[in-house]
């Protein structure tokens, strides 16, 4: 039975960290395709083998991707310890197609050592698909590299052998490396959804070891689809977040009963998840910013992804970008830190969060003369700062103005140009 108590409780870091990184890495990294490159090309494991033999990421130093996403301002990491192709990042004892085999570290257990050190809250994404695992669908299966080869059309598999393996691999995960913040998994299709994977014993037994650890909807859903967590009758393995991918919901995520939803948007820095040499569709800092504000203004969180090359190194421009990130961070982080949804219209120049007795304006668009703070009245207003720097701003009161006396406004000064180009954030405080 879902506790809505103990719920609240465990849930409660993640709605105000707001913001995370994402780390699709594995041996697909070497062939650049991207983490689906198995499957769209068809691959046999006899000719995947090759990258899993290369593999030996001499410059993975998890401590430099720690500190780079410390330095973002991200309060959470998720790191793919096994993705679709079944390469798994950690020293699992059911299988040797593991990075203990082939370049003989524990990359799972560096990076929780690293992230923890840095003070940031660690999560383990787990793919429910396993394209390597002999008791997996093949032939007819929605993905599988098999799928259209006649020669799996007959073959004879236990899916029970399967469901063994992989309930024993994330009761390793959640019994040998500490405690765990996320557990993300990755996810249903068809009729490979929910009880399938024994779902309800899977969440009964990751409770017992981690009780306080937070999980994603996709036992129930693929990036498609809410889940039952957003019904008047959730789940047993409902998960406790809705997961949007490549996303931001237009109007955040309502529960059948008219409340906030809590979710999370995962995105991609360029367009891809794993790394792919080729693609240099960056996204810029500046839009970043924005969507990461976009996204707690709606009530959600960010959770950004960056895909490492073969060797370990996170591309120079995805630690540009989230570097300038944590330019902006550094001056306006109160603004998205245990902020949320605000009460009042999306003003046009921008958006608004808001926790406590405290609303964040956020000017992204420069405005004519004055800076109108939709939603109080000035006897509601104890103070007026502008964020970056704490400046006093001081409500305007002449002719200009005069023809909207029911609207504050405030002068960010004579030029055109907004102070912060990104987003200039205005603190209003409110009596008490």
């Amino acid at each position: 039975m879902f506790d809505r108590e103990l719920y609240g409780k465990r849930i409660d870091w993640f709605r105000k960290a707001r913001f995370g990184m994402f780390i699709h890495w594995g041996i697909y990294a070497i062939p650049g395709r991207g983490e689906w490159v198995k499957s769209i090309e068809r691959i046999p494991d006899e000719a995947y083998g090759k990258y899993f033999d290369e593999f030996n990421p001499v410059a993975y130093e998890p401590v430099k991707w720690a500190k780079l996403a410390k330095r973002a301002g991200m309060k959470y990491a998720v790191l793919t310890a096994k993705h679709h192709d079944g390469f798994c990042l950690f020293d699992s004892k059911l299988t040797e197609y593991k990075s203990t085999t082939c370049c003989g570290r524990d990359l799972v257990k560096e990076f929780l050592e690293a992230f923890r050190h840095e003070g940031i809250r660690v999560g383990l994404y787990y793919s429910l698909l396993d394209w390597h695992h002999p008791d997996y669908p093949k032939y007819g299966d929605l993905h599988h590299p098999m799928r259209e080869n006649p020669a799996y059309e007959k073959e004879k598999i236990d899916f029970s052998n399967y469901l063994a393996y992989l309930h024993g691999q994330v009761e390793e995960l959640c019994t040998r490396y500490g405690k765990l913040d996320i557990l993300w998994f990755d996810f249903s299709y068809g009729e490979m959804c929910g009880e399938k994977w024994e779902a309800s014993r899977l969440v009964k037994m990751i409770r017992k070891y981690q009780p306080d650890v937070i999980i994603d909807n996709r036992l129930e859903v693929s990036g498609s689809g809410f889940g039952s967590i957003v019904t008047n009758d959730p789940s047993d393995f409902c998960g406790d977040f809705v997961s949007p991918e490549q996303i931001i919901p237009p109007k955040g995520i309502y529960c059948e009963d008219g409340s906030p939803a809590v979710w999370e948007a995962c995105i991609t820095l360029n367009n891809s998840w794993g790394y792919v040499q080729r693609d240099r569709n960056f996204k810029p800092a500046d839009m970043v910013i924005k969507k990461l504000v976009e996204c707690v203004s709606k009530g959600g969180n960010l959770l950004v992804n960056v895909g490492p090359d073969a060797r370990g190194i996170i591309p120079e421009e995805s630690e540009k970008i989230l570097k300038e990130v944590g330019g902006w961070m550094e001056r306006n982080a109160e603004s998205i830190y245990g902020c949320g949804l605000c009460d009042i219209e999306k003003p046009d120049y921008g958006r608004i969060t808001g926790k406590g007795n405290k609303i964040y304006y956020h000017v992204m668009e420069a405005q004519v003369g004055y800076i109108p703070l939709y939603g109080v009245k000035k006897e509601q207003i104890k103070k007026i700062r502008l964020l970056s720097d704490l400046t006093e701003l001081q409500i305007e009161d002449i002719w200009i103005v005069r023809n909207y006396p029911d609207m504050v406004f405030v002068s960010l000064g004579e030029s055109p140009l907004l102070p912060d180009c990104h987003d200039t954030v205005i603190e209003v405080e409110l009596m008490r």
